[in-house]
């Protein structure tokens, strides 16, 4: 979705020639797979992180076109928010002092940033939900002022014909209603790229799919939305029920939702972008003039827009991606399953732990996917975002033929899946003390059983009892979370409370 398109309307023949386009789409993805066109192996990886701006009393600011003019930086996109930012950082090679190398980018890069949004009275917070936002918030006037949101807004309303219901039962229970997509805006997200050769693609994909849960676990850091307390991991339910193009008999037709797990492990690439046609609509019917088939036949290399363009409104939590890059396509994982924040730190310390269990477990002789059914990695997800690091998830039994167990995550991540990420890093030649470093991170917040949910929840609920109002507790977690990010030790060394309580906040909210 990073392309620019033009609001404006869709007729009847602009979608049967885009469903035509993708078609030739998906057909040209075939032949270049089959002519072994893609890239060699070259262990790349990038990542994307979405910010959320606050105010100095924890409230979001809706300024994203001041703060990023004075930013001035490629480096810094919009997101779908006034109140979002998202920062891209440059394609790094897997190997030796990477994780130090992209911590001491993202410190100076987000540093600037936080200067600059400082001017307009602002500052970046790196948290998968702002616990301030309130459901006005999350109106469409408060959408970003580029055309392919609104756009992206306009159709998504149009298929559903009806309010958006947002029903979350968590600690508590939220239930409310939006005219627009703009509550999708609230769940801010990193975005873990890798890039794979066509043979490999399944194995890594399969691998990851396997292992969301325990990313959730370990990472959860969205427990509040609204005032209320809900999933320790609040972003997936809230992400799919805020971009549901299903009106409720769609749904009990089992008609697949947008934001979407999957159904299986797979066998290809092609399979995925196969189902995103065979199952999904088109949102935005945008062709472009390249004729795919005809540029393969010539030698050349498509671009596929419409197919990355399609792709891109399907919101799988590990998502395939087609690039070009010097004239070569590749392909790529794109994990978006965990939540932005606390610090760099705990933000590289999951992708230390997920590039490395990724490799690990997709050259297992005996892949978990062989062994785990499709159903308990659904499952899995499912309990990683209710409970965060106290979830307990089936994998598969250590020994020959032992079918599927029921373990807590923070057990499983200790005892088997630390010493398999190791491994993986090994295998990707990252440094002993970068991966010592990352995985003790993930290790700790395990054996201490804090994450920045669990530090969210733990610090509210003080504030609480300290004789705050609701929404003055969330926005002094707020405050402290924000004090806390910019000192940038890892969350499971964060402590809890809010110094700064003073009598006149208890009384407010």
């Amino acid at each position: 979705m990073g392309e620019k398109v033009v609001a404006g309307g869709f007729d009847l023949s602009d979608r049967h020639r885009y469903r035509e386009k993708l078609r030739q789409c998906l057909e040209g993805l075939g032949l270049l797979l089959d002519q072994k066109r893609f890239d060699r192996p070259r262990n790349l990886m990038g990542l994307e992180i979405e910010l959320n701006l606050a105010g100095p009393d924890g409230m979001p600011r809706m300024m994203n076109a001041e703060v990023l003019e004075r930013i001035a930086s490629r480096d810094f996109q919009t997101e779908l928010g006034m109140f979002n930012l998202e920062v891209n950082i440059a394609p790094h090679r897997l190997g030796g002092r990477v994780f130090d190398q992209l911590a001491e980018e993202l410190r100076t890069g987000l540093g600037y940033a936080d200067r600059k949004a400082a001017e307009v009275d602002a500052g970046i917070i790196m948290i998968g939900i702002l616990p301030t936002l309130d459901q006005d918030d999350l109106v469409s006037a408060n959408l970003s002022d580029v055309d392919r949101y609104a756009l992206l807004n306009d159709q998504i309303v149009a298929a559903r014909g009806e309010d958006f219901t947002l029903d979350i039962q968590g600690v508590e229970r939220l239930v409310c209603t939006s005219a627009s997509i703009t509550p999708e805006a609230a769940c801010t997200s990193v975005q873990l790229h890798l890039q794979v050769t066509p043979a490999r693609f399944a194995a890594v994909w399969n691998a990851a799919q396997a292992v969301t849960a325990v990313q959730i676990a370990v990472g959860a850091n969205a427990p509040f939305l609204f005032g209320r307390e809900l999933w320790r991991e609040s972003r997936p339910p809230l992400f799919e029920q805020a971009t549901d193009t299903r009106p409720a008999e769609l749904r009990a037709q089992g008609v697949r939702p947008r934001t979407w797990f999957g159904e299986r492990w797979v066998n290809s690439a092609y399979e995925l972008f196969e189902e995103n046609l065979r199952f999904f609509p088109p949102l935005l019917p945008i062709c472009d003039e390249e004729e795919p088939l005809r540029v393969i036949a010539d030698g050349g290399v498509p671009q596929l827009k419409e197919l990355v363009l399609h792709n891109g409104t399907i919101y799988r939590w590990n998502r395939p991606v087609y690039g070009i890059a010097d004239g070569v396509p590749h392909l790529r994982v794109e994990n978006r399953v965990l939540p932005a924040g606390p610090t760099v730190s705990d933000v590289l310390a999951n992708a230390a732990f997920y590039y490395g269990l990724v490799r690990a477990l997709a050259e297992d002789s005996r892949p978990v996917w062989t062994r785990l059914p499709f159903a308990s990695a659904a499952s899995n997800f499912d309990a990683a975002c209710r409970y965060g690091i106290d979830a307990e998830l089936l994998w598969p039994a250590p020994r020959r033929g032992g079918g599927v167990t029921r373990v807590p995550a923070i057990k499983l991540v200790r005892e088997e899946l630390l010493p398999l990420a190791a491994a993986g890093l090994d295998a990707w030649g990252v440094a002993p003390a970068d991966r010592d470093h990352y995985l003790g991170i993930i290790e700790e917040r395990c054996r201490r059983r804090v994450n920045g949910a669990s530090w969210q929840v733990d610090t509210y609920h003080e504030a609480l009892a300290a004789g705050l109002g609701r929404e003055a507790a969330l926005a002094a977690t707020t405050r402290r979370y924000r004090e806390l990010m910019l000192a940038g030790e890892p969350v499971h060394t964060w402590p809890t409370g809010c110094p700064d309580l003073q009598g006149p906040q208890a009384r407010r909210g």
